[in-house]
């Protein structure tokens, strides 16, 4: 017996979290490894941020316990920003600070399943979504959706997945991991069939300000209002300003869900790091100059990345809008000799390529989408060139 509960034991690691630390690992070893893996920015925190929390970090009324939901100043920060870059209008009152956009994740999950709940997630969908509805004791309702439609889900879709049971739906744009963007129109569109319907929303908003080419951000409540009173947005500070290892997020929703929130924080987490807070109220109070600066470097990063992935053997990949992921078709590299391995599955096809060329990237069997790969562009232009190289000479050019 091993004593472990039996909702941990059925839980999944997360995949991501593994092949960076599998990739780390190598590193330590003395490999020469290049990692697609995880989301996380390669530039250093603005400065302006950082000098922010120093400046936190000496004042004694920092080293208390704070409110649970948050700094009223940070919660009041969070509105202020959200309107000015969505244009949704909100209280201080309705959001809570937590730990991480993750975590922001885990509580609006938690005070909106009930068990038997379904949740509909399209597919390809981030890793921790369908973990902490099955913690919830809800079930996950995966909506596959492909290349032809860009991978984003239509309402008819939606609706043929539709039941008395469903109580939610997580959708996200700017996506992570397919790069997907929906338009104002789609958007409009999809929260008007949740109204008429009944079901809540969370909306995942965390990549917002990276988008590409001609796509742009839309937020839900703001193209459909009558949604406000049946949404949850999550967003944080990670992405958008290089803060991954801040844990900062928040939670946007109804006085009667940030309640809840509230209480389950309490018991949870209590406070976010004070000095980290106060780093994020710089962040979001301040100008977006060094934002719009990394969006320019992602972007000319993907460009970089879309080509060598469509000219390497057996990998096809659309465009991606937003985020600073490509999620590539790997079946053509699937069923056939690479290097001294025989792969079949994506998962397979990952394992091959760190060991045998020291390139780590996520397969798509974590993403619900087998036969599929997220590489991320959030990392130097000399290492993706290098990575990508390598990844050529392993598979073959196209």
């Amino acid at each position: 017996m091993s004593g472990v509960s039996q909702r941990i034991e059925s839980m999944a690691e997360s995949a991501t979290m593994a092949i960076t630390a599998k990739a780390r690992a190598l590193r330590a070893a003395g490999h020469d490894v290049i990692g697609y893996g995880a989301g996380e920015p390669d530039f250093p925190t603005p400065e302006p941020i950082v000098a922010a929390a120093r400046a936190a970090a000496a004042d004694p009324a920092m080293h208390k316990y704070t409110p649970a939901p948050g700094l009223p100043a940070l919660r009041e920060a969070v509105a202020a920003k959200t309107l000015r870059d969505s244009g949704y209008e909100v209280e201080p009152s309705q959001v809570i600070v937590t730990n991480g956009g993750k975590q922001g994740v885990y509580t609006g999950i938690h005070c909106l399943v009930d068990p038997g709940d379904e949740v509909l997630l399209p597919a390809p969908y981030w890793v921790t979504y369908p973990a902490v509805v099955e913690l919830a004791g809800g079930t996950t309702i995966p909506i596959e959706t492909d290349e032809g439609s860009g991978f984003k889900v239509t309402v008819d879709e939606l609706e043929a997945a539709y039941t008395p049971r469903t109580k939610l739906l997580i959708f996200v744009s700017p996506s992570n991991p397919t790069g997907a963007v929906y338009t104002a129109a789609e958007v409009a569109e999809i929260g008007r069939w949740a109204v008429d319907r009944g079901v809540w929303v969370l909306t995942d908003e965390i990549y917002e300000h990276l988008v590409y080419g001609g796509a742009s951000f839309s937020s839900l409540p703001v193209e459909v209002p009558e949604l406000a009173d049946q949404c949850v947005i999550v967003n944080g500070v990670a992405k958008t300003y290089a803060m991954t290892g801040w844990r900062v997020g928040w939670m946007i929703g109804p006085g009667h869900v940030i309640a809840g929130a509230t209480k389950l924080q309490g018991h949870l987490t209590s406070n976010v790091s004070n000095i980290a807070q106060a780093g994020t109220i710089a962040a979001v109070s301040g100008p977006l100059d060094d934002v719009h600066m990394m969006r320019e470097a992602f972007d000319r990063r993907r460009g970089i990345m879309h080509r060598m992935l469509n000219e390497t053997r057996g990998i096809d990949c659309i465009e991606p809008l937003g985020a600073f992921y490509c999620f590539a078709s790997v079946r053509g590299a699937l069923g056939r000799r690479v290097g001294d391995a025989l792969p079949a599955t994506a998962l397979e096809l990952a394992d091959v390529c760190i060991d045998q060329a020291g390139v780590a990237f996520v397969p798509g069997e974590a993403f619900g989408a087998p036969g599929y790969a997220r590489f991320s562009y959030a990392l130097g232009d000399e290492d993706l060139v290098t990575g990508l190289t390598r990844l050529q000479g392993l598979l073959g050019a196209a």
